[in-house]
């Protein structure tokens, strides 16, 4: 059974009552991952798992749900409050940030997470904010050797809309000391994306530093952020 199917089965049995430890008996998955994926899924506990805790627990454990559920209703909705209207602005200051956090600091210009959001908003503020085409883009993915190789890459395609033949060299983690949980959070791998100069020196060394200079810029802002 692929990672993939193992979050479809684990959402479904959630959704059909089953706790955590049973989710777990059933998907080879730590309770941790399951944490990740199924916190925000309704749960009303089956007659499996009431027989197995007793009424009493079942009944605390679905109300601790709920009121996790709730609070994260509620952070949802101030979250809409605290970001306001979007404009262009906060995006090159997003980009700018997931860089600082994210992205390469010699002179290659480049992002490497597991989240395709992060990818995806990299790349339109690449586009938007320093004329990177989409050609230029490269994406190398690293895997575990559990990993499927085709669904990932196809994942990732469709995720940023980068064809495959803007894909470089698949890398698969074949290191035994690396905890099998890491690998169960990251079903489609790691993503390395890159920007390729092909000839432009101003999507080479030059952007590298263009944006290093821009970070060290807003960096040194702090001064005016304390309150």
């Amino acid at each position: 059974m692929t990672k993939v199917s193992d979050k479809e089965e684990a959402i479904r049995l959630r959704k059909n009552g089953y706790s955590y430890n049973l989710i777990a008996e059933k998907v080879s998955v730590s309770k941790s991952t399951l944490s990740l994926w199924l916190a925000k899924i309704p749960y009303s506990p089956n007659k499996d798992v009431v027989k197995r805790i007793g009424k009493a627990h079942a009944a605390v454990t679905k109300s601790k749900h709920e009121q996790k559920l709730a609070s994260f209703r509620e952070a949802e909705k101030l979250a809409k409050i605290d970001i306001g209207d979007f404009i262009g602005r906060d995006l090159f200051m997003l980009g700018l940030a997931l860089y600082i956090g994210e992205g390469e600091k010699n002179d290659n210009v480049g992002v490497i997470n597991a989240d395709p959001r992060i990818i995806r908003t990299c790349i339109r503020w690449l586009r938007k904010f320093y004329d990177v085409p989409n050609e230029s883009f490269t994406l190398a993915i690293h895997l575990y050797p559990d990993n499927n190789v085709k669904d990932s890459l196809e994942y990732w395609s469709r995720q940023t809309g980068l064809p495959l033949v803007q894909f470089g060299k698949t890398q698969i983690d074949k290191r035994r000391n690396k905890r099998h949980s890491k690998r169960s959070k990251l079903p489609y791998g790691t993503a390395h994306l890159r920007v390729r100069a092909a000839g432009n020196k101003q999507h080479g060394v030059l952007l590298s530093r263009r944006i290093q200079a821009t970070a060290k810029l807003a960096l040194e802002q702090e001064q005016y952020l304390r309150v």
